[in-house]
């Protein structure tokens, strides 16, 4: 995509030129002190939301982005450049102990701008649990059915109609020969080219991020944005937040520049994500914060398991709209729990996300690398949080002050990833691999349904042996109605602190099931629609 071309896509940089107000806090020479009567920490799916509502009912709005802004002309389809601009820690995030590695956006737009444009809404089983177990109110499927439908509409979610590419047709093609259920995904995009590194950020502006929908609508209804600031904590005073304290960062982004940034509103919004906002609660030390040690706790991902395919035919898994087909077979027939659930879909396959993903060094590695046009890839997403044993993780604060995951996987989610490997395994020969490899380090490829499936009883499956993966992370803030066990109300509003909200998937008691960036739109619409009546 030549720089021309995107350029004339490039409706956000010519805003900017227009007069909308942005602030870069990387080249600030001064420490600066600001008011605002909304103060939205975070402008992914759930900031950039808040943002357009809020400002558009009328209120003073400003926009703390930890990473840059970035817009279509800037996004090149390199993913050598794209992970070190537009992910938290290079796309190199992981869990304490290593073992899952965590993609989350770190850039105006959050994650919306380098996911992959799968749209599900939340599935009634989940939103059923979290009103009978969780005690959460006014989430019912009849509540938030004109929510999901607000946000399909926004952001322009419809079923994709474009044939699927060779990846996500061998899904389709091996669970129709195994009788298993299987359908076709929603995506928030409008003109999209089926370019495929949705990853990297989309260079023609198709895919409807907050980045090219809702940050502009706030902006054009007043609000400011500050990119290139990280949120440090809040100031409270006689049991009400009085300042958010923040740190310009250096023009690369990596590291605080020495510059501080001081916002007082009426009130404050957290939405910078499931790690970044118990982070910010956490560092912010005040007991009536955290008053029962809750925030960070059941914080939860989709643990993903991967298994690799050689097939007969070229796949080129790298071109074409990323994720278009998925199966919910094993979600759906285990809501009992007797068994642990998972969801079956495809990644794209760029060759740096394969070659950090795939097993094995040197020259087996290079090995498989040679075959990489033919190879074809699936992915479980665990259901987590629906089982006594599935507590999920706690964030915590590093010796510097930023997040980290403490993530144990239960014996439970064990279970599910090694009946995943076997499920994969038999959809990819059905669809007609000539040799199937379980990501696993001590697994090998095989040509035969039942070496592989006698190579999967054996596996053990342990922490850095399976390699696992997460692009959805979600709890930290759960909320509730119950002040014991939840931070937020079923509204996002603090519990304890009545001028700040949390509203991003930290809200969400479990996992859900399903991808969760539409779920977030549809949550947190709701609640600004709520807050800015609450605020005039």
């Amino acid at each position: 995509m030549s720089e021309t071309n995107n350029t004339l896509h490039d409706f956000v940089s010519a805003g900017f030129k227009q007069g909308w107000k942005h602030l870069d806090a990387s080249q600030l020479t001064a420490d600066k002190t600001l008011e605002t009567d909304v103060v939205i920490i975070g402008s992914g799916a759930g900031g950039g939301n808040t943002a357009e509502i809020l400002a558009e009912a009328g209120l003073r709005v400003i926009i703390v982005e930890e990473g840059p802004l970035q817009t279509s002309k800037d996004f090149q389809m390199k993913e050598d450049e794209a992970y070190p601009k537009l992910y938290q820690e290079s796309a190199g995030r992981q869990t304490k102990d290593r073992g899952i590695k965590i993609f989350q956006g770190r850039m105006v737009g959050g994650g919306t701008g380098i996911n992959w444009t799968t749209s599900f809404r939340t599935p009634e089983t989940t939103l059923k649990y979290w009103a009978e177990e969780m005690g959460v109110k006014g989430f019912s499927a009849a509540e938030m059915r004109p929510w999901f439908e607000w946000a399909e509409k926004r952001y322009k979610i419809q079923q994709w109609t474009v044939p699927p590419n060779a990846n996500n047709s061998a899904l389709e093609k091996g669970c129709e020969k195994l009788g298993i259920s299987w359908g076709k995904i929603s995506r928030n995009v409008s003109g999209c080219l089926d370019l495929g590194y949705c990853g990297t950020g989309c260079p023609v502006n198709a895919k409807q991020s907050t980045l090219v929908t809702t940050i502009p609508g706030a902006l054009k209804a007043g609000a400011t944005l500050i990119s290139k600031a990280r949120a440090e904590a809040f100031v409270l005073t006689k049991g009400k937040v009085t300042e958010l304290k923040c740190r310009a960062m250096t023009p690369r982004g990596n590291a605080p520049s020495g510059r501080l940034i001081k916002i007082k509103a009426s009130h404050y919004v957290l939405a910078a994500g499931a790690i970044g906002s118990p982070a910010i609660l956490l560092r912010s030390a005040e007991k009536s914060l955290n008053p029962h040690g809750l925030v960070g706790t059941r914080t939860f991902l989709h643990p993903v398991n991967i298994s690799g395919a050689i097939m007969p035919f070229a796949v080129n898994g790298e071109y074409g709209a990323p994720q278009t087909s998925y199966s919910d077979h094993y979600v759906e027939t285990r809501i009992d729990n007797k068994k642990p659930g998972f969801k079956l879909e495809c990644p794209p396959l760029q060759p740096m996300l394969m070659a950090t993903a795939l097993v094995g060094h040197g020259k087996v590695h290079a090995e498989i690398m040679k075959q990489r046009p033919n190879l074809q890839v699936l992915i479980a997403l665990q259901r987590d949080g629906f089982h006594p044993e599935s507590t999920g993780g706690q964030v915590y604060l590093k010796s510097d002050g930023t997040p980290g995951l403490d993530y144990q996987v239960s014996n439970y989610v064990w279970q599910g990833i090694r009946d995943a490997f076997m499920v994969m395994a038999e959809i990819q020969f059905a669809a007609g691999a000539k040799e199937v490899a379980p990501v696993h380090r001590d697994a090998g490829i095989y040509n035969s349904l039942k070496e592989v499936k006698k190579a999967i009883r054996d596996l053990p499956m342990e922490i850095l042996k399976a390699r696992l993966f997460s692009a959805h992370v979600m709890g930290g803030c759960p909320m509730g109605e119950d002040p014991a066990k939840s931070v937020v109300n079923s509204n996002g509003r603090h519990h304890e602190v009545e001028n700040l909200s949390v509203f991003d998937g930290s809200v969400f008691p479990t996992s859900i099931a399903a991808n969760p960036m539409e779920s977030i739109f549809a949550a947190t619409a709701k609640f600004a629609t709520e807050l800015s009546l609450n605020q005039q």
